[in-house]
C-alpha cells in the first residue's frame, strides 16, 4: 500500500467555493432556461436544474482542490473505514437527529414543510415518482456529501476545531436547502443544520464520507416515503445506495498512514 498525506486546503476555500457554486448554479440554470424556454414550474426543468446544481457543487469542490494538488477520491473522504464503528456512529447520529427533530417539533410546532418532491414531479405519475426518488435518495446524498463534508468541512478543519467547523458546515448545509416559497420556511432550517453537523461528526469519527452518504440516503428515503407517498421507491433506491456504500471499499485502493482529518 502506498503512503500519502492528504493535502491541506485553505479554510477560505470553503466559503469561497460555496459562493462560487451558488453563483455558477444560477448562471448555468439561467442560460439553460433561456435556451430551452423552460420555466421553474416545469418538473422536468426542475429535475435538470437540480442535476446542474449537484454537478456544479461537486465540480467546484474538485476545481478548488486542484489548486493545491491533483484531486483524488480519497481527498474528499471517498475511502475505506472500519465497518462496525461506522455503523455505530451512523446509528447514533440518526437517533440523535430524530430525537432533536421530535423535541424541536413539540417546542416550535413548525407548519412548513419542503415541497421538493412535488417540484421534481413526484406527483406526475409513476415515472415522475421514480425520477424524483432517484434524485432525492441517490443523487443528492452523493453530491452533497462530496461537497459539504468531503470538501467544505475538511477545508474548514485546516484552521478551525471540530465544533466550529461542524457548525459552519451545518449552517451552510441548511441554507442551501432554504425554500423561500414555503411558509415559515426558516423553521425548517434548524433541523437541517443539526443534520449537517451530525454528518460532520460521523465523518470526523470515521474519516470517510461513505457512512454519511448512506446515512443521508436513509434519512432522505424516510422523508421521501412520507412526503411523496413513495415508500416503494424508497424501499428500492435507498437500500441500493446503502449497499453501494458498503461495497465501495472493496474497489477503493487502500491507503496507509493517511490522517483522517487534520
Amino acid at each position: 500500500m502506498e503512503t500519502e498525506t492528504a493535502p491541506r486546503w485553505p479554510a477560505w476555500y470553503a466559503i469561497t467555493g460555496f459562493v462560487v457554486a451558488i453563483v455558477a448554479t444560477f448562471v448555468v440554470i439561467g442560460i439553460a432556461a433561456a435556451a430551452t424556454g423552460s420555466t421553474e414550474d416545469s418538473p422536468s426543468f426542475t429535475t435538470v436544474a437540480t442535476l446542474i446544481q449537484e454537478a456544479v457543487f461537486a465540480g467546484t469542490a474538485v476545481l478548488f482542490a486542484s489548486f493545491v494538488a491533483q484531486p483524488r477520491p480519497w481527498h474528499f473522504g471517498l475511502r475505506r473505514t472500519r465497518f462496525w464503528p461506522a455503523v455505530g456512529w451512523a446509528a447514533l447520529a440518526l437517533f440523535s437527529f430524530y430525537f432533536f427533530t421530535i423535541a424541536y417539533s413539540l417546542a416550535v410546532h413548525p407548519h412548513s414543510e419542503q415541497n421538493v418532491t412535488e417540484s421534481l414531479g413526484a406527483d406526475q405519475g409513476t415515472l415522475g415518482l421514480i425520477a424524483a426518488g432517484v434524485m432525492v435518495i441517490a443523487v443528492a446524498p452523493l453530491a452533497e456529501e462530496f461537497f459539504f463534508r468531503g470538501f467544505f468541512y475538511r477545508a474548514l478543519r485546516g484552521r478551525f476545531g471540530i465544533i466550529t467547523a461542524a457548525l459552519l458546515d451545518g449552517a451552510m448545509f441548511g441554507l442551501v436547502h432554504f425554500d423561500p416559497s414555503a411558509s415559515d420556511a426558516l423553521l425548517i432550517l434548524p433541523p437541517l443544520a443539526v443534520l449537517g453537523v451530525l454528518f460532520c461528526l460521523v465523518y470526523e469519527r470515521t474519516g470517510s464520507i461513505l457512512p454519511t452518504i448512506a446515512l443521508h440516503a436513509i434519512n432522505n428515503s424516510i422523508a421521501y416515503g412520507a412526503q411523496a407517498d413513495g415508500w416503494a421507491v424508497s424501499a428500492a433506491v435507498g437500500p441500493l445506495v446503502v449497499a453501494a456504500c458498503v461495497l465501495a471499499p472493496r474497489v477503493i485502493r487502500p491507503m496507509r498512514a493517511v490522517p483522517a482529518l487534520k
